[in-house]
């Protein structure tokens, strides 16, 4: 997420624009990971459907709307994006995407073990080392990013 949200709420800090620094740092390890991503084999679509899924979870708005657009260029469908909340009651996604989606969900909440533990053994079946290391570090990522929207109240704005 490279979007840097407009100022409007006065009673928050936007802690991207009060600590330039770190935000950018920020940014360079989302434009690393996305290379990793890549390099693992993992397609844009996968990764913003990972970004998405994390960001319904932590209910960051900004980044919602940031990959959705992002998505829908990549090649997303409309379908597919309208039932992401609920991927695991359709078929639409695949194996792999399901694996992800689920090791996604567990990296945004790692305090169930079991659940870690079942979405890692479902990532094992259909990723390989490189593509579980970048789906788990695309989800860390984008919780960052997610932190850091909700707290600074980033808006939407509508288009």
């Amino acid at each position: 997420m490279t979007e840097q949200a407009v100022h409007t709420d006065p009673s928050r800090v936007y802690v991207d624009k009060q600590s330039p620094a770190a935000y950018r740092a920020l940014v360079q390890t989302s434009e690393a990971v996305r290379a990793t991503a890549a390099e693992a084999g993992l397609d844009r679509r996968l990764v913003e459907l990972v970004n998405l899924r994390v960001s319904q979870i932590n209910r960051c708005a900004y980044c919602l709307d940031v990959h959705t657009r992002a998505a829908l260029r990549a090649g997303e469908t409309s379908q597919r994006l309208g039932v992401l909340a609920a991927w695991r009651d359709t078929q639409v996604f695949t194996p792999r995407e399901r694996a992800a989606l689920a090791l996604a969900e567990s990296t945004t909440a790692p305090a169930d073990a079991a659940l870690r533990d079942e979405a890692y053994a479902a990532a094992r079946a259909v990723l390989d080392e490189d593509q579980i290391s970048a789906v788990i570090w695309v989800a860390v990522t984008i919780n960052a990013f997610n932190r850091v929207s909700v707290l600074s109240g980033h808006p939407v704005q509508e288009r």
